[in-house]
């Protein structure tokens, strides 16, 4: 295996980091025309279209009917997957909940020195679809991450859709997550006709106000091609760590956590950035050992042959330099005080705090969502919360006083607008302005 080493005493910070830039993957314009025709298939067609596209892209046969994973499938699969996973999710789930519960955003108003109210009105989504990706392994830790969120923002309607297998199966432990997490209706498809379904409505799904979760380059295409009709949460791209380490890391450690984001997919991205050449090389020969021994060792092997990279840097400093210009999916600070580095960090999804802190609690069981921002995204995005479920409503209640106070101002403003109707729209209401007008003896 051969990872590459880069030098910031060679190429400097900014030199390092255009060598790691990865620009938005180019896209065959015939995968975008694919896309788009999926899409209007599924808006025009329906149920008739989807069942069409599960079959050529799944090589499975549905009828209509089977669209839906009734009840005694999903309770099916809670007995089937064995307690110590129930254990496992419920576990996660609980954390999950209680993350998000401290965050959950409030309404609140209030009043003026002219006695006008002022406030938001925060409300949940009436009803979201949650894209949990097949393929490559099964996410039920996905369903959690944006099941459960959807749930404690107070969603009431949490729609599910998953490709099915070739026994037509969704995974076992993706229902049974579903079933903890609150989820309350499952369809068995994929795909990009499975986000239009979500966006257009068909005659089995009807359409839902927000559709998240990760998928491939098709799921990708589709949530960014319908952005608007529905929102969405993001566009995400390959996973990504980057491990920061001064000279007290543990090889062993580092490079536990640099194949357990390798192993991820080909396009997965893992870096170490340290001002210790010793480290550097001793992680170097744990990768090579670990690797070895690893299920996924293709995969982990050619991303970090393809993608990852060993960094050496003047100092911690620089290190954290390096970090903001690439503003990462998940960070580890691996370091003696990371807590006194913390103000250091601008951009970046995720922080793991200290060495027994791995990025793969926050795939599990930490409590915040998983969901988080990819490719230098963390630049001005954030990760998946309660809040994505929710919208705001401005609420404003002015009184007479208030409105008097401000028609001088809100004239002026109307007239460097060259918009006279605004500005009329307040006069009339204000009796000793020339526009007349009746006074309300109802409102204060």
């Amino acid at each position: 295996m051969s990872t590459r080493r880069l030098d910031t005493a060679l190429l400097g910070v900014s030199g390092v980091a255009k060598a790691l830039s990865r620009p938005p993957d180019s896209v065959d314009p015939n995968v975008h025309r694919e896309v788009e025709a999926i899409l209007e298939a599924v808006r025009r067609r329906g149920d008739s279209a989807l069942l069409e596209f599960t079959e050529r892209f799944d090589g499975v046969r549905l009828s209509a009917g089977e669209l839906v994973v009734p009840a005694r499938e999903i309770e099916a699969a809670l007995g089937s997957v064995g307690e110590p996973v129930i254990r496992a999710l419920r576990f996660a789930a609980e954390r999950i909940e209680t993350y998000h519960r401290h965050s959950v955003p409030r309404s609140w108003s209030f009043r003026d020195a002219s006695g006008s109210l002022l406030g938001q009105e925060v409300r949940p989504l009436d009803r979201v679809g949650l894209y949990v990706p097949g393929g490559r392994a099964a996410y039920p830790s996905t369903v959690l991450m944006t099941a459960i969120v959807a749930r404690v923002a107070g969603v009431p309607e949490i729609v599910l859709v998953s490709p099915p297998a070739p026994d037509k199966s969704v995974s076992a432990p993706v229902l049974a997550a579903a079933s903890i997490a609150g989820v309350t209706e499952v369809y068995r498809v994929g795909g990009a006709q499975a986000v239009a379904a979500l966006a257009y409505g068909t005659e089995t799904i009807r359409k839902v106000d927000k559709i998240v979760g990760p998928g491939n380059i098709y799921v990708a295409l589709a949530k960014g091609k319908l952005f608007g009709r529905v929102g969405i949460d993001m566009l995400a791209g390959p996973s990504e760590v980057v491990v920061v380490a001064d000279e007290s890391g543990e090889p062993e450690w580092i490079a536990a956590d640099l194949l357990a984001q390798a192993e991820h997919d080909p396009m997965a991205r893992a870096l170490l950035l340290t001002p210790s050449e010793p480290l550097l090389a001793k992680v170097e020969a744990a990768l090579e050992g670990r690797l070895r021994a690893l299920p996924r060792r293709e995969i982990a092997q050619q991303s970090l042959e393809t993608n990852g990279a060993l960094v050496l840097t003047a100092s911690i400093d620089e290190a954290l330099d390096l970090v903001n210009l690439l503003a990462p999916e998940h960070l580890e600070l691996q370091v003696g005080d990371p807590f006194h580095l913390l103000s250091r960090v601008r951009h970046a999804g995720a922080i793991f705090l200290g060495r027994h802190t791995p990025e793969v609690v926050g795939d599990y069981v930490a409590g915040p969502s998983h969901v988080l921002p990819t490719g230098g995204t963390a630049r001005f995005s954030s990760p998946l919360g309660v809040e994505e479920f929710q919208k705001r409503s401005s609420i404003i209640h002015y009184s007479r006083q208030g409105l008097q106070e401000a028609w001088p101002h809100l004239q002026e403003l109307a007239r460097a607008e060259g918009l006279r109707a605004h500005g009329e729209a307040a006069k009339v209401r204000l009796p000793e302005q020339d526009g007349g007008g009746r006074e309300s003896a109802r409102e204060p």
